[in-house]
């Protein structure tokens, strides 16, 4: 009988380990060399959608969708027509936002795969449970890109069979001697690092039940550190869902009021606690290990450059505000209403900052339409789950300040959590 338990046990472990590989495949997409370049795990889990969604309207006998989701692909759509215009009205071959639609519905249909296998194993899918399965993947990565940089086994598997992006992309990675792990690397690492570093405090703030508190800040904060170190060491990027998830703890944690609770005492303990004794471990490699010191720089540039310097400034800050802020002729009103389709490559109007690719592919049309399908899904999302308000307000504001850095597209979340169950049903039932 115990034997049998065991068993089961063991079997269910490697379920959900096998779901967590899922959720990564969806969340840091990659592909294999010996596939189709333009074949990654996103993809698959896309194609996969198709039948999924097809059986799910025969069993239903209609396709059902909802008004808000009909709107958000209005604006997807109305966004790729204004990347059609800009190529057909500047005689371009550069179809990278033009063809938006498809990165749509190829998210949208990978986020219903990966929902539905979630609901398959537990019988439900909600914002929690997602969130769960997020952070152990991003602690996951952590600790894969650091096995990868010290086990030179390790990377050669890695490097061999797995394609992180592009040719260039990899060669520019150990160039520059910077962590990655499989499909998370640079920017795509810290903006992902960043949305669960801020649905990492959502989820802890919202656990109210008594003995439950300690053991989720137990497990929930040490994972928030990981991330928070190893992110940073990968994409300093992760340094903005960081300071935003901070941010969410410290106001709904009581630390900023007068009056604060029993359980939010012992949260903030624990806290204490497991920020001592991973930061001290953190300190102890820094002491002992050269490369981890230069990884923890590179990642702490700013606090570095602001305890032995006075001033908190990073080597690409810098740059972005020298000489990245490019913007069309001021006269140039064609560039500045539709763009110059040029996007595939930055150096055509050399910055990567993403509201100025924005401008010169589509224009203020393209800009704005793509501005207002953010501000869309963060409000539908917010009525969807109210008790995660603040969560999508940080999550609307983090695409805004992103664009700062580079150009990127965070539709990934939503196209999850629009195939989630509804929290309002709940707190109707």
């Amino acid at each position: 009988m115990i034997t049998q338990q065991r068993a089961k046990e063991d079997i269910s472990i490697f379920v959900y380990v096998l779901v967590g590989i899922i959720v990564s495949c969806y969340f840091f997409p990659f592909g294999f060399t010996f596939l189709p370049e333009a074949l990654n795990t996103k993809i698959m889990l896309a194609i996969l959608g198709i039948p999924l969604l097809f059986m799910e309207c025969m069993n239903m006998k209609e396709l059902v969708l909802s008004k808000e989701l009909l709107i958000t692909i209005m604006f997807a759509i109305l966004f790729s027509l204004f990347g059609y215009i800009s190529v057909d009205v500047n005689h371009s071959t550069d179809y990278s936002y033009a063809n938006y639609w498809i990165s749509f519905a190829t998210w949208f249909l990978g986020a219903y795969s990966t929902c539905l296998i979630i609901r398959h194993l537990h019988g439900y899918v909600n914002f929690r449970l997602v969130f769960n399965y997020l952070i152990g993947i991003c602690v996951a990565q952590c600790f894969l890109a650091l096995a990868i940089d010290n086990i030179i086994s390790f990377k050669t598997l890695i490097d061999t069979y797995i394609s992180q992006s592009t040719v260039a992309e990899v060669e520019f990675l150990n160039d520059a001697d910077r962590l990655y792990g499989i499909g998370a690397a640079v920017d795509v690492a810290g903006t992902r690092f960043s949305i669960v570093l801020i649905g990492l405090a959502a989820v802890l703030i919202t656990t109210k039940r008594g003995n439950a508190v300690v053991s989720s800040s137990l497990i929930y904060w040490s994972a928030f550190v990981i991330i928070s170190i190893v992110g940073n060491m990968m994409s300093r990027t992760t340094t903005v869902g960081m300071v935003m998830a901070l941010f969410y703890i410290a106001f709904y944690s009581g630390l900023l009021s007068a009056n604060i609770g029993l359980n939010k005492i012992k949260m903030w303990r624990t806290i204490l606690i497991v920020t001592l004794i991973l930061v001290s471990i953190a300190v102890y490699f820094y002491n002992t290990d050269s490369l981890i010191r230069e990884q923890l720089r590179f990642g702490f540039e700013g606090f570095f450059n602001w305890v032995e310097m006075g001033e908190w400034t990073t080597g690409s800050t810098e740059r972005l505000n020298s000489v990245m802020w490019i913007w069309p002729a001021p006269n140039d009103y064609k560039t500045w209403i539709i763009g110059k389709a040029l996007f595939s490559n930055w150096y055509d109007v050399g910055t990567d900052i993403g509201y100025c690719r924005f401008i010169f592919y589509n224009g203020l049309l393209g800009l704005i339409t793509f501005s207002l399908f953010f501000v869309y899904n963060a409000w539908v999302c917010a009525q969807k789950f109210p008790t995660y308000k603040l969560f999508f307000l940080m999550l609307l504001a983090l695409s805004f300040i992103i664009w700062m850095k580079v150009a990127t597209d965070l539709f990934l979340i939503y196209a999850l959590l629009y195939c989630l169950d509804d929290e309002r049903e709940k707190i109707i039932a």
